[in-house]
C-alpha cells in the first residue's frame, strides 16, 4: 500500500523534517511519497523551501493563505496514496522507525480508518502557556486508546476513502476547533479510530501573549460554529461551550462578566503572561471571552 505524507507548510523550516522522512523511506524501502503545500508563506522562506523541494516528490506553492482546513483538503488533488499521513510542519521525527510503525499499524489493523500518533513537546518550550496546555490537556498517556477525543491534526494517518467522505470543514477559515469538528464528525459516523504512541516532537515557540490572541480567535471560531444549528451535535460536548451555555441559561452571564472584569481579569492576565501560567486561569479566560461573544 502506498502512503502519501502530507505536510502543509507555513513560515517554518521543514528541511530537517523532510530529510528525515526521505531517509527512512529509503532505508526501509517504504512505498511513500512526500507532498508539501506552501500556504502563502513569507518570501524570506523561499530559499529554504527550494532546498526542501529537492527531497519532496511534489511541492505546491499557493500565492495566498487558504487556511488550516482547505489546505488539508487540497492534498487529495495532489496525492496518490491509499493512506494519507498528515504532519504539521513545525514537528520533527522522534525516532527512525516512525513511518515503519505506522505501516505496521495499518497493515495489522486494516479495519481501522484513522490512526493518531500523538506528539510530545520539545523541552526548550515546555514551560510556555501554549505547551503547558498541550501537556495537561492534549497529549494522551499510555500506549493505545480508542478515544476519538484525543485526536489532533499534528500527526495522523487516514484511509483515502475515509478522508474523501469526511474532509475538513472549509467554512472554518481561522484558528480553532477545525480538528475537533473533523474528529467529531467521523466519530458520529462510526469511523474506526485508534490512537497509538508514535509521536513527533512539536516545536512551538509561541509566546504567551500570542497564544492568548490565538485563543481569542479560537473562541470566535467556536462562537461562529454555535450560530449554525447543524453544528450543535459537534460542539455540545466542548467544555467551555457547555459551561457558557449553562451560565447564560441560568441568567448569570452578566454577573459573571461583571465579576471577571472588575475583580478577576487583571490577576488572570498577569498569571497567563508570566513564567508560571496556570491552565485553570486559561479556562476562566476562555469562558469570559466566549460569554462576551454570546451576548
Amino acid at each position: 500500500m502506498k502512503i502519501s505524507i502530507c505536510i502543509p507548510v507555513y513560515n517554518f523550516d521543514v528541511r530537517e523534517l523532510v530529510y528525515d522522512l526521505k531517509r527512512e523511506i529509503a532505508s526501509h524501502s517504504i512505498d511513500a511519497e512526500i507532498i508539501l503545500i506552501n500556504d502563502g508563506s513569507d518570501e524570506n522562506f523561499n530559499e529554504i523551501y527550494k532546498v526542501a523541494s529537492a527531497y519532496a516528490d511534489h511541492f505546491i506553492f499557493l500565492e495566498k493563505n487558504v487556511g488550516r482546513s482547505r489546505i488539508r483538503n487540497l492534498f487529495l488533488k495532489h496525492t496518490k496514496g491509499d493512506y494519507l499521513l498528515f504532519l504539521d510542519c513545525d514537528v520533527k521525527i522522534d525516532h527512525s522507525d516512525f513511518l515503519k510503525n505506522y505501516l505496521q499499524e495499518i497493515t495489522n489493523n486494516r479495519e481501522v480508518d484513522v490512526v493518531y500518533g500523538n506528539f510530545r513537546i520539545d523541552s526548550s518550550y515546555s514551560k510556555t502557556l501554549r505547551n503547558r496546555y498541550s501537556v495537561e490537556r492534549e497529549i494522551f498517556s499510555g500506549e493505545r486508546t480508542s478515544d476519538f477525543s484525543v485526536f489532533k491534526t499534528v500527526n495522523f494517518i487516514i484511509k483515502r476513502e475515509a478522508f474523501i467522505k469526511f474532509p475538513f470543514d472549509e467554512t472554518l477559515i481561522h484558528y480553532g476547533y477545525e480538528d475537533y469538528v473533523f474528529a467529531k464528525k467521523m466519530e458520529l459516523n462510526n469511523v474506526t479510530f485508534s490512537g497509538i504512541n508514535n509521536p513527533v516532537i512539536h516545536f512551538d515557540d509561541t509566546s504567551n501573549d500570542v497564544f492568548l490572541a490565538k485563543t481569542e480567535i479560537a473562541m470566535n471560531s467556536l462562537f461562529q460554529l454555535s450560530q449554525i444549528d447543524d453544528n450543535e451535535k459537534y460542539i455540545k460536548d466542548i467544555k467551555v461551550f457547555s459551561v457558557a451555555r449553562k451560565i447564560r441559561k441560568l441568567g448569570f452571564n452578566k454577573f459573571f462578566l461583571f465579576l471577571y472584569e472588575q475583580f478577576i481579569k487583571k490577576n488572570i492576565l498577569k498569571n497567563l503572561l508570566s513564567d508560571n501560567p496556570q491552565i485553570k486561569n486559561l479556562d476562566i479566560y476562555k469562558l469570559a471571552s466566549l460569554l462576551k461573544k454570546m451576548k
